[in-house]
């Protein structure tokens, strides 16, 4: 949407001379006036307040270089159809036959070489037939630095960046970047739902292991992983982790995504998990929306809150139950040697497959209780 402005200008004529004529001779003169005037000689004032009005508006339009109108949060920055094109185009690309696409957030703190993107995209080369998915992968970054990291690696990525708002650090868990991360997230999840596509969400922070789609549940909308699994699917007391939700497009889905995201208002200073667990149990989601929401077993989508014990099943290992970018990518890459023990005992037989066992969390057991050591960058950009 914008001002769409034309080349019109209003010019003021000067009347000097001209007075309308005497009433008992209308036509007096009348053939030394061009044909025009006629109208200018009945309505003088209304020509004059028009006048006036255009010659106004002129002035305001030369006195300023640029007309600003302010971007709704839903929109994708100072150029936003660019960038809504350039969104749409790599949709295309790496969407799946059914229009499903998989995404993944990314900063610069998460981006930087041998940290969480890394493990992430590694996670996708050594899983059992995982390699498929990275053509689906749409990387959203969420910095300049992210966006250029990702073109490194990546072929599907997209900067979403934000006016006035940096993203690249590392955000703290509940901080108040995190909150404001969290939030363009699911604002951002809104607009691909709205564009016709449905979506596997996945945090940088879960290994992928295996095919997850055949344990979706296929009369779910809204599908969403666990730190606890209660044993029931539908059971709305299942505590939820939005790092790994399948969600189909559909009305009841963007109906959803536009309650969730306006219900941060209703609550403040909590995060999208803590909202939905808020929101789960209202009526106008369940009743009105009609939305079916489907809770996923841990043992087949793990983390360190309850991991997946058998490694014939597991899909995917999420590091949550951590906090701390540093905690998470040690332990992630002792699982990820857990994982390959596994692989190799197939080929060498040297081990039997259900002997392994994760050996996993270590530095992330606790991080909860540790203090914060925040992270300085020095005069190059990089964390020290």
């Amino acid at each position: 949407m914008g001002l769409e402005t034309g080349n019109n200008t209003a010019v003021a004529g000067h009347q000097h001379g001209i007075s309308p004529p005497p009433e008992s001779t209308p036509h007096h003169h009348l053939h030394l006036l061009p044909p025009s005037s006629s109208f200018l000689l009945q309505t003088p004032k209304v020509v004059i307040i028009f006048a006036m009005m255009a010659f106004s508006c002129l002035l305001l339009y030369r006195a300023s270089p640029s007309v600003w109108f302010p971007i709704s949060y839903n929109s994708f920055g100072t150029n936003s159809e660019n960038k809504a094109d350039d969104l749409k185009n790599i949709l295309i690309k790496a969407a799946t036959s059914d229009n499903t696409v998989i995404l993944t957030t990314l900063n610069d703190a998460w981006a930087e070489p041998n940290s969480m993107f890394d493990i992430f995209l590694e996670s996708f080369q050594i899983g059992n037939q995982t390699q498929r998915f990275l053509n689906h992968l749409v990387v959203i970054a969420m910095d300049q630095k992210a966006y250029a990291r990702c073109l490194k690696l990546h072929p599907h990525c997209y900067n979403l960046g934000t006016n006035g708002m940096d993203f690249s650090e590392e955000a703290y868990f509940m901080a108040p970047d995190y909150l404001k991360m969290m939030w363009r997230r699911i604002d951002f999840l809104h607009t691909i739902l709205d564009l016709g596509y449905n979506f596997l969400f996945t945090d940088a922070d879960i290994m992928w292991f295996r095919d997850p789609f055949p344990h979706f549940h296929e009369d779910g909308d809204f599908q969403i992983a666990c730190d606890y699994f209660r044993g029931n699917p539908i059971d709305l007391n299942n505590l939820p982790n939005g790092g790994f939700t399948y969600v189909k497009s559909n009305s009841k889905t963007i109906q959803f995504y536009k309650y969730w995201y306006e219900s941060r208002l209703t609550y403040p200073g909590l995060h999208d998990q803590d909202v939905f667990n808020k929101i789960k149990y209202d009526s106008f989601i369940l009743d009105n929306i009609g939305l079916q929401i489907r809770f996923l077993d841990t043992k087949f989508f793990g983390g360190f809150c309850e991991p997946s014990r058998d490694f014939d099943k597991v899909c995917t290992m999420h590091a949550n139950c951590c906090v701390g970018l540093e905690n998470k990518v040690h332990d992630l890459g002792i699982m990820l040697q857990d994982w390959k023990e596994y692989m190799q005992s197939f080929v060498n037989r040297t081990k039997k497959p259900d002997t392994v066992s994760w050996t996993v969390p270590q530095s992330c057991r606790g991080s909860f209780n540790r203090p914060r050591v925040p992270k300085k960058k020095d005069h190059l950009g990089s964390k020290s």
